[in-house]
């Protein structure tokens, strides 16, 4: 090691004399404060105040539910979304309303908004060489309005529908006008606006309900003419009369069948009753004779003569002879008269189907008719569906245009918005405010130049001081191994443990060639512990990258817990790592990132959650065998692992390195202790920054050297 390398790793700073620097300057650090504060403050005296204020504007329908006008499901038509909200801004914006407002004003008289008003001889000169442009051949106009936008600012409350108008000028009343006007012009051109479209819709709906009225009445022309010349006139329920016809004669038909076959029935049953002698007095139609009737009561009365004569007389008697000879004269009269009813009977059925026959020949005919009618039913819907449309057309239009007539002849146009909030005249200034300003500016001053005096002491050396000029680590290592006690205890780098610890071989490595051990050994993971925790990350790295650097294919996976080699190694300062991988949040491709310095890759500790992550600590070994069938050699910076947790990651062809920082104190020989006790006697030495920078392998009675 070169003497310069060596004072450079022994020097150490002295706060005090960074502080005592800070002390000695620390008139020059006021004095330099108060010169730019002072500075600064003169020039925020000179800057003309700024005011600024604003006015407020809700977007909202002002119809009532009497005035708003209905769709075509009597929902109100005038509603306001987000969209709509966001296009009134666009509005309030636009040239129209914004030169509207300074030609009312008269904004142009005023030098903020007319540069060429009171021009300072500084830019006189620089217009006159030509190295800014002439102001005055802008149009006043555009001058005007180029100087509101840069004042002007119209947002929208969020999650509402107000909007804030924002104006910042040199004058507090022009900042509270401006807004003013800027919203009552845009409620007034809003309300025009509406009236101007419902007088154009009047107008429109006038003529269109003339052209509609010309084409219903044609329309209804067609369907009348076309039901005269094709005979197709309408009876009861908006029918054809041919069918209506059909279907009356249909039902008269079906009722004279009915008839004539109820009267052939009847005839039927007195035909059967005559031929077979049988009583005819329980025919329907015989006893609805009244002929027959009398000659039954006749009958009764001299049955019950024949009844009484037969208790007394003979049945040879004259008198009783005489009575059944009535009795068969009256049974000859009722079967006469059946027969006429019969004839009777007869003669209704013969008419019955009399007019079956005709009213099947007068269906015959109508059938034929309704066909045709039919038939022509099919294009005179066609008309009369036009007609229909022709007329609801029509009256929609006759509804609409009375409400946009109504609203004309009123001058009814409600704006969708309304003011909500005026903008006052502010009394405070918005720019600069000067004390916050000022005091801002000190402090920074004060800050900044401390660090300067701070960075200036560092640079010079002066608070750069060597370490305690003791004995050196390789002295010391020769005294534990020497035996040299006196020389041991007056080494200030080491301390005198309590349990014996092994003893350092005297050759050294540098981390190139500790890298060349690991690829000679055909290691295929290696453990990097480090007895002072996370400072000794630094070897991990440099090691990663020295085997990089020989063309051998390296990862560097850091279980530390705080990703302190992963940070020395990505350029992002939260990479997605280990923890992620084991949660399944992430892929092998994602966590995995490239050192910014080496071709070496490193997977950090990762940033989901660590508690979630031990839930999975299971398939850290498979994580383990997956890299190494990817890289050659898989690095493993264990931090302080214990030698429980190491036996975890160990693996086939696994090398065991100690990470140290400075001389090795009782920590870093307890620890070796710790793993050989464990069998883990195979350990390479790494010594960081704040010690030699060199690599050395334990002693120990098994193996007498052991090669980092």
């Amino acid at each position: 090691m070169s003497a310069g390398s060596r004072a450079s790793v022994d020097a150490d700073i002295d706060i005090v004399r960074l502080f005592g620097a800070l002390w000695r300057d620390k008139w020059k650090i006021l004095l330099v404060s108060l010169i730019v504060t002072g500075l600064v403050g003169f020039l925020l005296a000179t800057m003309a105040p700024t005011y600024r204020a604003n006015s407020r504007v809700l977007i909202e329908t002002s119809e009532t539910i009497f005035t708003r006008p209905q769709d075509d499901n009597g929902s109100p038509q005038d509603r306001v979304d987000p969209e709509n909200v966001a296009s009134q801004v666009e509005i309030i914006t636009s040239t129209e309303l914004l030169t509207r407002v300074a030609e009312e004003l008269n904004l142009a008289q005023y030098a903020e908004f007319d540069e060429t008003k009171g021009m300072g001889a500084i830019k006189t000169a620089l217009v006159m060489f030509g190295i800014i442009g002439d102001p005055s051949r802008v149009p006043v106009e555009k001058r005007v309005l180029e100087a509101m936008r840069e004042r002007l600012d119209v947002f929208t409350v969020e999650q509402s529908r107000v909007i804030v108008i924002q104006f910042t000028s040199v004058s507090a009343q022009l900042a509270a006008d401006v807004p003013n006007a800027l919203a009552q012009a845009y409620v007034t051109i809003e309300s025009s606006a509406r009236l101007e479209s419902t007088s154009e819709a009047s107008r429109f709906l006038a003529r269109e309900i003339e052209q509609l009225q010309e084409s219903v009445r044609i329309a209804e022309g067609r369907v009348a003419d076309y039901r005269a010349a094709n005979e197709l006139f309408v009876g009861q329920n908006d029918e054809v009369l041919a069918t209506q016809q059909l279907s009356e004669l249909s039902t008269e038909l079906s009722r004279v069948r009915a008839d004539r076959s109820s009267l052939e029935a009847r005839v039927r049953s007195i035909e059967g009753a005559l031929g077979a002698g049988a009583a005819l007095d329980t025919l329907p139609d015989v006893i609805a004779s009244p002929l027959v009737s009398s000659l039954n009561g006749q009958r009764a009365l001299l049955n019950a003569q024949a009844a009484d004569l037969s208790t007394t007389l003979l049945p040879s008697h004259p008198r009783l002879k005489a009575v059944r000879a009535q009795l068969a004269d009256v049974d000859g009269q009722i079967r006469s008269q059946a027969r006429k009813v019969l004839a009777g009977l007869r003669n209704e059925a013969n008419i019955a189907q009399a007019r079956e026959t005709e009213l099947e020949r007068d269906l015959n005919t109508l059938k034929a008719a309704s066909a045709r009618a039919n038939s022509q039913a099919v294009e005179l819907n066609a008309l009369e569906r036009e007609a229909a449309s022709q007329r609801e057309l029509l009256e929609t239009y006759l509804v609409r245009f009375r409400e946009a007539q109504s609203r004309d002849e009123g001058q009814y146009a409600p704006a969708k918005a309304r003011m909500i909030s005026g903008a006052t005249v502010p009394f405070e200034v918005h720019f600069p405010k000067l004390i916050p300003i000022v005091i801002g500016i000190f402090v920074g001053s004060v800050v900044l130049m401390s660090l300067y005096t701070l960075m200036a002491e560092l640079l010079s050396g002066r608070a750069m001081v060597p370490v305690n000029a003791g004995s050196t680590f390789e002295e010391d290592l020769s005294a534990v191994k020497s035996g040299d006690a006196q020389a041991a205890s007056a080494a200030p780098s080491m301390e005198t443990p309590e349990e014996p610890v092994h003893q350092l071989d005297d050759e050294q490595y540098a981390a190139e060639t500790v890298a060349n051990e690991l690829i000679d050994r055909g290691a295929s993971r290696a453990l990097v512990v480090s007895p002072d925790g996370l400072a000794g990350s630094a070897n991990a790295v440099t090691l990663a990258r020295a085997v990089a650097a020989q063309g051998v294919r390296t990862i560097l996976v850091d279980v530390t817990g705080a990703n302190a080699s992963g940070r020395q190694m990505c350029v992002d300062r939260r990479p997605a790592g280990l923890t992620d991988l084991l949660v399944s949040n992430a892929s092998y491709s994602d966590v995995i990132h490239g050192d910014f310095n080496s071709q070496a890759h490193v997977l950090p500790t990762g940033r989901a959650n660590a508690k979630l992550a031990s839930r999975s600590i299971a398939r850290l070994p498979t994580i383990m065998n997956a890299l190494e069938s990817a890289y050659d050699i898989v690095l493993v910076d264990c931090g302080s692992a214990g030698v429980e947790a190491l036996e975890t990651l160990m693996g086939d062809q696994t090398e065991l390195v100690l990470s140290v920082i400075g001389d090795p104190g009782s920590q870093a020989k307890r620890t070796v202790d710790e793993m050989m006790a464990a069998g883990l006697d195979d350990i390479l030495l790494i010594v960081g920054e704040g010690g030699n920078n060199a690599a050395e392998p334990y002693d120990n009675p098994v193996r007498q050297r052991v090669f980092a």
